[in-house]
């Protein structure tokens, strides 16, 4: 008890400043500063040869500090010497603060999708950790030492965001190894990024004839038809997912967006969407947030076409508390 109250008294000071602050308030403040920790513990992590299970788990570690931390910071805000009991313990007046740090409670689990829809929006590191999938498989990369060296130059032009350069680059990695998967990958992305949809949903299917067990590409070629408004081959992409990795969330995310935000069927799209929610929490993936935000678009459709009561029954059939 001694050093959780210690812990309370040095950082009172820290917490405390923010509310002096004007704009904004006092815990989107908290959460701003206190995020950047975070993003930067999320920024270390490598997502090299990992399973997207694997991320997500280092992630949630990122955010689980943020989260008790946040939690403490936020009851110090909350105080009021003028209403909260203080006892007085060796001539010094103290106030105790309960933390719960039972992660399967509904006060823990509030902080934490707090910041976690949080650092959704504002943590770039985290959105580019999260959509990284370099899992490699034996034909991931290339033993050809030319087509390796074209491929990290177009690695380097794409960072820069020199999209044409790095597809050109790409194309030299191919030509000299047909059968560099990570190569078609990203010359699929270059090509996604010049709006070149037909080349794109081409070189993803070149590297499926490399792999044919390759996420990225599979899940990839279903997002660029969504570009070409190819709905129906879009979900027909996300069967193919579906086929080699059913658990995928992914898989019930895409099929769910494309129901609700693009074919206005919304009882089909909150069905598959409630299944990537529940997934993406089971997998403490921060992609959780993008889930609830979607439904909650659902349910405003929902609710002006007086089918408030069916969203409720598909979220109790799918176990997900209407509270």
């Amino acid at each position: 008890m001694k050093k959780t109250l210690l812990i309370l008294t040095v950082m009172f000071g820290f917490f405390a400043a923010f509310a002096q602050e004007e704009d904004g308030s006092q815990q989107d403040i908290l959460l701003s500063q206190l995020s950047k920790n975070a993003c930067e513990c999320i920024d270390a992590i490598s997502t090299y040869d990992k399973h997207r299970a694997e991320v997500a788990l280092e992630i949630n570690k990122c955010l689980d500090e943020l989260a008790g931390v946040y939690q403490m910071g936020s009851k110090f805000q909350n105080i009021n010497p003028d209403k909260d009991a203080v006892v007085s313990e060796d001539g010094k007046q103290k106030i105790d603060i309960v933390i719960n740090t039972n992660k399967e409670s509904d006060e823990y689990k509030d902080y934490y999708y707090t910041v976690e829809r949080y650092m959704m929006q504002n943590c770039m590191a985290l959105k580019e950790t999260i959509t990284s999938n370099d899992k490699q498989s034996d034909k991931s990369l290339s033993e050809n030492r030319k087509a390796y060296m074209y491929y990290v130059d177009g690695v380097d032009a794409s960072e820069n965001e020199e999209f044409a350069k790095a597809a050109a680059y790409f194309e030299k990695a191919v030509k000299e190894d047909p059968d560099f998967a990570f190569a078609w990958d990203n010359l699929g992305l270059m090509y996604r990024k010049l709006n070149k949809f037909d080349e794109a949903i081409a070189a993803y299917e070149s590297s499926l004839k490399v792999d044919p067990y390759g996420l990225m590409p599979l899940q990839n070629i279903a997002i660029v038809y969504q570009y070409k408004e190819d709905y129906t081959n879009a979900l027909k992409s996300y069967e193919r997912l579906a086929a080699i990795d059913a658990s995928n969330p992914e898989v019930f995310y895409g099929i769910g967006t494309i129901y609700a935000l693009k074919l206005n069927e919304y009882e089909k799209g909150l069905e598959a969407m409630c299944k990537a929610y529940k997934r993406y929490i089971e997998l403490k993936s921060p992609y959780r947030a993008d889930a609830e935000k979607v439904m909650r678009i659902i349910y405003a459709e929902m609710k002006e076409a007086g089918n408030e009561a069916q969203f409720n029954e598909i979220l109790e059939a799918n176990d997900i508390n209407t509270d």
